[in-house]
């Protein structure tokens, strides 16, 4: 899947209805390409069900199926969210700041396409949670609220 930018034009209002579809298509893309990768690993599944020849095989093999499953857990969950975005499209909701109201911004949304907070609100919340010692949610990469 290529990333395209959006180009807005020059009097643009923001979350104009080109705008919208924009981000609609990017994000049903983006759920169509987990969808087909999940897809994609229960054939694999199904095609390596048979035995191994010998233990290290069979370690091996476990190694990438928890491998694999845990992949799809995250993927499933980053359905989740392209499901939520997509619902707050259709409100009207889409493409702002659910703490402060703010605009998210496209440069953000062009990156995180799942994205529910603006810059400022996500950076005050990894802090709060640094504080509070939360630092596997912090630095795992992982935004559980986006």
């Amino acid at each position: 899947m290529t990333e395209k930018k959006y180009l807005q034009k020059k009097a643009e209002k923001y979350m104009s209805m080109r705008m919208k579809g924009f981000f609609k298509d990017r994000l049903l893309d983006l759920k169509n390409a987990l969808i087909d990768e999940a897809h994609k690993t229960l054939d694999n599944f199904k095609s390596n069900a048979g035995g191994c020849a010998d233990e290290s095989d069979m370690a091996t093999k476990e190694e990438l199926l928890a491998s694999e499953i845990l992949a799809r857990t995250r993927e499933a969950k980053l359905i989740e969210k392209i499901n939520y975005s997509l619902a707050q499209l259709a409100a009207g909701d889409y493409g702002y700041c659910e703490s402060c109201g703010d605009e998210i911004g496209l440069a953000r949304l062009e990156i995180r396409p799942t994205a529910t907070l603006c810059v400022d609100c996500k950076n005050l919340e990894e802090i709060t949670e640094k504080q509070s010692g939360n630092y596997q949610k912090v630095f795992s990469g992982h935004e559980e609220g986006e």
